[in-house]
């Protein structure tokens, strides 16, 4: 049995298992993490357990094609992923702005990939490596399969599928698809005649139809009429459930791209199978002098307990992704990742999170889900939870119970957003008070995304009134027991549907509620999703009915900055939401109010003359015409009493302070004029030494103003003054 080890990366590495070439080359945008929470290892994993020889190319320099000839051509196909996160987002924030770190390089560094990264790598594998198969996968090619809205470049794009040139397209989380598409070309099937794996995306040449396919509109007529593109958006998200989904096509000209029905659910034992491969747990010890990979930090001490999520929130991908159906794993299954984990040299004794897209949904929505599919008519809760919603948590509060029992195990968190309108419906497990009490670090993340009926209608999310029962709910739990912990709610900014008036009700909200939230999630339209679909045709495609969009970066500023109105910084962009709402009175002193009025100049007193200016602090070293004719100093004027010096700032420099030191000690407020107190004859000794005497005895200059002079015999600390420098205290 081999000794488990990190998968290859190089020709180094396929010399010492004895390999002379490999079966998968597999591509990816991340660094090589060889963890459960990254894709790219699970199918690397899984296709090493059914027996194939595969190597890691990771974050590959695409301007060179060396990079990808690293291990030479695989025998059977290339795989490639752009990574965790659609490379778009990982590079761009919602403003469009350059993301400075990257969470899934080494150090957290940037620019180790391209922008559309499953693109590039895969046009430069067809360079670097002609004839082999190409196959892509991951989320960037999951989401991207039909014709789609890119953000980035606010227009329709192709199927990624076509803009790759990739031979085939592995859509979710693919273990099963690419299983049988390895046998099958390991037992001498073409690429090309692989067209009917579940969970695979094909393209077609010609006008023939498979049987018992619906067909979309086409690429140019989406790219066209926005109803157009809702209708399509609107098939393809009700055909993603892999008992009742069928087959789709969409035209893009020439050539058609197929997507095959969806992958079946995992079991509970092929779920437990995956978990139990022989992951290091970790980052490949190359990345260690860069600092590891910043994005293990969370999920190297979280256990994954399932997948899929029947939320169904309107901006989540998941249902295009992972489904709606739960996939979940035993409790043993669990366990024994813990007991492993327990045993690593940098486990402290706390378990991060035990969950997945949201922790407390452990079994399918109900039986039903498990023979015909989740309903494509209705959401399993919302608007309000459906009445055949099997909603138990004692199975979940019991393998928590177990985990925090092992040995070694100082404290296990939920960390994984919760459902909390699930476990309002579920009044019979007290799941509420266990968490309080065992699984709480002192604040709880929750998602109330926002709190406008309109808004989170449009979001599938319940109304406000469900969030603040849940409040309550905590509150009186946590009085019980005795603790102070707090609810950190996650808000989203500039969704569909929110006008300023949605923005400003939020603002009011938050106001009330009496916290400052760090961190607000300003939509991001990311392919996928029901919500992009709404941001960009205007349109809810459910009901084909017009919905308010905030498109302008400007108003999308003013939606964030409202949220975050405690923030001096975000004044102007409060102010001028406000007054563009036409709620000036939330502008002033009153405890309602967001923000205190600026003062503004008045037209009558800007004509009388009877305004006046506040005259602008003057700082020695600062030098400007304030008024024509009238100069201050600055750094380059030379002093007054120390000719032909220029002043450079406090550097505490010897030749400075040779002529101060010879005199007696000036007083600083002076401004550069030493002989003041000799021309003064009505100012005797004792006056002086009365005046001064603090400076007197101490012999060093008075430090109460900024002296232009100082004496050798008291430098300044490190050549900074605390005027000129450019610390501050």
């Amino acid at each position: 049995m081999r000794t488990r080890n990190f998968l290859p990366m190089n020709q180094a590495d396929m010399e010492a298992l004895g390999w002379d070439k490999l079966d998968f080359l597999l591509v990816t945008g991340d660094a090589y993490v060889d963890h459960p929470s990254f894709g790219i290892a699970i199918i690397a994993r899984v296709l090493e357990k059914n027996g194939f020889r595969v190597g890691i190319v990771a974050q590959p320099d695409w301007k060179d094609l060396k990079d990808f000839q690293v291990m030479g051509k695989p025998r059977l196909a290339c795989l490639i992923s752009g990574g965790n996160l659609d490379s778009m987002v990982n590079h761009y924030t919602a403003a469009k702005k350059k993301r400075h770190k990257d969470a899934y390089s080494p150090g957290g560094e940037s620019g180790l990939r391209p922008d559309r990264a499953t693109i590039v790598y895969s046009n430069r594998v067809r360079e670097a490596m002609p004839g082999v198969p190409v196959i892509i996968g991951g989320i960037e090619a999951s989401l991207r399969r039909f014709a789609h809205y890119d953000y980035w470049s606010n227009e329709v794009r192709r199927s990624i599928l076509l803009d790759s040139q990739a031979d085939l397209l592995v859509f979710g989380m693919g273990e099963k698809s690419i299983v049988e598409v390895a046998e099958r070309l390991n037992n001498g099937e073409q690429i090309d005649l692989i067209t009917d794996v579940r969970g695979t995306m094909v393209t077609l040449n010609g006008d023939g139809v498979p049987n018992d396919t619906l067909i979309l509109p086409s690429f140019d007529e989406v790219a066209k009429n926005k109803k157009k593109y809702a209708e399509a958006f609107w098939v393809q998200y009700n055909q993603q459930d892999p008992f009742s989904g069928k087959s789709m096509i969409q035209s893009h000209g020439r050539k058609n791209v197929l997507q095959n029905r969806p992958s079946l659910p995992l079991s509970q034992a092929e779920m437990d199978a995956i978990y139990a491969l022989p992951f290091m747990g970790t980052y490949h010890p190359s990345y260690e002098e860069s600092g590891g990979v910043p994005a293990i930090e969370e999920v190297e001490f979280s256990l994954t307990s399932v997948r899929g999520c029947f939320g169904a929130c309107s901006f989540c991908a998941l249902t295009f992704h992972q489904g709606r159906i739960i996939q979940s794993r035993s409790a043993e299954s669990i366990i024994r990742e813990a007991e492993k984990m327990t045993w690593n040299s940098r486990f402290k004794g706390y378990i991060h999170d035990v969950g997945g897209p949201t922790a407390n949904f452990r079994r399918p929505a109900c039986q039903k889900q498990l023979s015909k599919g989740a309903c494509s008519h209705k959401q399993c809760l919302f608007p309000e939870p459906c009445a055949q919603l099997e909603n138990d948590h004692e199975e979940y509060i019991d393998l928590l119970r177990r985990l925090r029992n092992l040995p070694r195990v100082k404290k296990v968190f939920v960390r994984s957003g919760i459902r909390y309108d699930a476990v309002l419906a579920d009044r019979k497990s007290k799941f509420i008070s266990e968490l309080c009490e065992h699984h709480v670090s002192g604040q709880l993340k929750v998602a109330p995304e926002h709190v406008s009926d309109a808004v989170l209608r449009l979001m599938g999310k319940p109304g406000k009134g469900v969030y603040e029962e849940f409040v309550q709910e905590f509150k009186k739990t946590n009085d019980k027991l005795g603790k102070k912990q707090y609810l950190v709610p996650y808000l989203m900014s500039s969704h569909p549907g929110s006008t300023l008036k949605e923005a400003v009700e939020l603002a009011e909200y938050v106001r009330d509620m009496g916290v400052n939230p760090e961190q607000v999630q300003d939509f991001i339209p990311t392919p996928g999703t029901l919500s992009t679909c709404m941001y960009y045709t205007g349109l809810d495609p459910k009901t084909m009915q017009s919905v308010y969009i905030p498109k302008s970066m400007h108003e999308k500023a003013m939606q964030r900055a409202l949220i975050q109105y405690r923030n001096p910084k975000n004044h102007g962009l409060v102010e001028e939401a406000l007054r563009l709402a036409h709620r000036e009175d939330l502008i002033g002193y009153g405890p309602k109010c967001l923000i205190r009025p600026r003062r503004y100049i008045r037209d009558d007193q800007q004509e009388a003359g009877t305004w006046k200016a506040k005259k602008p602090t003057r700082r020695s070293g600062m030098k400007k015409k304030d008024v024509a004719g009238k100069e201050v100093l600055s750094k380059d004027t030379p002093l007054k009493g120390a000719p032909g010096k220029a002043y450079k700032g406090a550097t505490g420099k010897p030749e400075r302070s040779k002529e101060a030191q010879s005199a007696e000690i000036p007083y600083k407020g002076a401004g550069g004029r030493p002989k003041r107190l000799k021309d003064a004859p009505n100012i005797g000794k004792e006056a002086k030494e009365r005046r001064f005497k603090d400076v007197v005895k101490a012999e060093v200059p008075y430090k109460g103003i900024p002296s232009k002079i100082r004496g050798t015999d008291n430098p300044v600390p490190n050549g900074k003054s605390r005027h000129h420098g450019t610390k501050k205290r």
